[in-house]
């Protein structure tokens, strides 16, 4: 294909899509953890962002699709701050979390971070102990006062985890030694182990085999109950599986956000159903 060819190609799908069709802000405000509004990102002079107004409930999965580049993950990293690493990345608009805004300059990112935690898309256990990759955080913030309590955190993070009886008797080996599936379950259990109200996962199971990955999507199902969860995936039947409202990303807009089964049943956006049916993407 030649470039002027997909130049066009590229234009007759980026057609007036910033009024976003669908429900990207939720009817009842008091249950809305997260939101956005008119939030842009740029890396130096290239916008990857467009305006994104939404809004993330509680106790909800909401995942988020779209082909590669679309902006999705970059969105997900702005919601806790992450972008604030890289020294040409600005973020405008505003990013909420319970009505409070994240970006103002009284605001303390580590702190932030530990309230929307994050699981990446490869697992990334410290080269420490399977014990101390959990322990860490709560030390770091002084959650605990002694060795007891964090025994019991510890513990508690890793049976949530879904991952205790596998490694109860192996605690003080290093957490690099354990398996991908088991890594990323550290992952979350280092993740909860900090008390966060967000996790935000960055395609967590694409380095995975089917069987850690449904167990990792079993887990999400479970936690979802007493943590709000954002979820990039490229992945439709993972979206369709484990999430209750799906948005769709395209070149950095957002194009539509319902429900998961109208999203992937009866989509409002041609751009949605092109991508959702293998148009492109």
């Amino acid at each position: 294909m030649s470039t002027d060819t997909a130049t066009k190609k590229r234009d007759e799908f980026d057609v007036e899509i910033l009024d976003t069709v669908g429900q990207p802000l939720l009817k009842d405000q008091a249950e809305v953890k997260m939101a956005a509004r008119g939030c842009d990102v740029f890396y130096a002079d290239h916008q990857a962002i467009f305006g994104v107004d939404l809004d993330i409930g509680k106790n909800e999965i909401i995942a988020m699709i779209g082909p590669s580049g679309c902006g999705k993950s970059t969105f997900l990293r702005a919601l806790n701050r992450m972008n604030d690493t890289i020294d040409i990345c600005k973020v405008t608009g505003d990013l909420t979390l319970d009505g409070q805004d994240i970006y103002a300059k009284d605001q303390d990112p580590v702190l932030l971070r530990a309230r929307v935690g994050m699981v990446f898309q490869k697992p990334n256990p410290f080269p420490k102990s399977i014990y101390d990759n959990v322990a860490y955080g709560a030390r770091l913030h002084g959650l605990v006062t002694n060795k007891s309590e964090l025994d019991d955190l510890v513990e508690a993070s890793l049976t949530k985890a879904g991952l205790f009886k596998e490694v109860k008797d192996s605690l003080l080996k290093p957490g690099t030694g354990l398996s991908g599936g088991q890594q990323q379950r550290l992952c979350i259990a280092r993740t909860i182990a900090v008390d966060p109200e967000v996790i935000l996962m960055d395609e967590p199971t694409s380095a995975l085999d089917p069987i850690a990955t449904a167990i990792i999507e079993e887990l999400m199902d479970e936690l979802r109950h007493n943590y709000t969860i954002a979820i990039v995936t490229h992945s439709m039947q993972q979206a369709a599986r484990i999430s209750q409202r799906t948005a769709y990303f395209h070149l950095g807009k957002l194009v539509e956000v319902n429900a998961t089964n109208t999203v992937f049943t009866n989509p409002e956006h041609k751009l949605t159903e092109n991508y959702i049916t293998g148009r492109f993407g």
